[in-house]
């Protein structure tokens, strides 16, 4: 029992490799359809969380906390479906979302770059030039979102447990390298892995409860005992305090809290 993340790029077969897999070791396969869960039930328009999920910020995002916003939620269903195991997760932000957590097999496809502007053009009816522009766009948009956000290129390969290149390997021996490396002793799901899992699940489902209302600076959690840091004016503390206790308390598995905030010069408005 394990959970695999599978980060990639545009036309490097991930999608196909995923689902094999998932096929292969009878796990779920989820994606982009946790989009849709995330817009309905927080409502917010899908298309805001696939540009905080998938364009670099903005020079005005930086300092309105609006991507982060989205990310928080997404961040929040992603773990949410990863907690109950055996799951195969496609997409972005998969990588980082689940560092530290050690039954969590983490991998990169790479392609090509010409065998993908050849994919690229068969989808899109485009020019060989066109294509390697928009792919060339998308992997900086992606390399500047992880830099902005967490420090990381997304390419860095100590992001993940193993990289492999689809060039001389099929999809098919690509996803039984996966599949055997996910069956290791190393990435057994065990109590002490599940339990930092658990953490750090509910500490984003209580960031994703927060973030409407105010800048969260970090929350964790510890089996229940939740602490938030909140950005804000001091004078507002008072005020803030109880409100973000109050809230954090009605999120399923929360057996305690305490709140922080973190003095600011100056809160700009978020974005709603």
């Amino acid at each position: 029992m394990s959970v695999i993340t599978i980060s990639r790029g545009s036309y490097s077969h991930g999608k196909e490799i995923a689902e094999k897999v998932a096929h292969t070791l009878g796990y779920e396969c989820i994606s982009r359809d946790l989009l849709l869960e995330a817009s309905q039930q927080f409502n917010i328009p899908e298309i805001k969380l696939v540009r905080a999920i998938h364009d670099a910020p903005s020079i005005l995002e930086r300092f309105t906390y609006g991507k982060e916003k989205y990310i928080a939620i997404m961040r929040a269903i992603i773990l949410k479906h990863l907690q109950k195991d055996n799951v195969v997760y496609h997409g972005l932000a998969g990588h980082f979302f689940l560092q530290g957590i050690p039954h969590v097999l983490k991998i990169r496809i790479i392609a090509d770059i010409e065998d993908r502007v050849g994919e690229e053009m068969k989808r899109e009816k485009i020019s060989a030039e066109d294509a390697r522009y928009i792919l060339k766009k998308d992997d900086e948009e992606r390399r500047k979102w992880g830099l902005h956000l967490y420090g990381k290129d997304t390419s860095d390969p100590n992001l993940y447990d193993m990289v492999l290149h689809v060039q001389t390997m099929t999809v098919d021996e690509a996803a039984q390298i996966i599949a055997s490396a996910s069956k290791l002793p190393s990435y057994h799901t065990t109590p002490r892995s599940q339990g930092i899992l658990d953490d750090i699940c509910l500490a984003a489902q209580v960031e994703a409860a927060l973030v409407n209302e105010f800048i969260v600076e970090r929350v964790t959690a510890r089996e229940g005992i939740v602490h938030v840091v909140i950005r804000a004016l001091s004078k507002e503390e008072a005020a803030i305090v109880p409100r973000v206790t109050d809230i954090a308390q009605h999120v399923s598995g929360v057996k305690a809290v305490s709140v922080d905030v973190v003095e600011a010069a100056f809160v700009w408005g978020m974005e709603r």
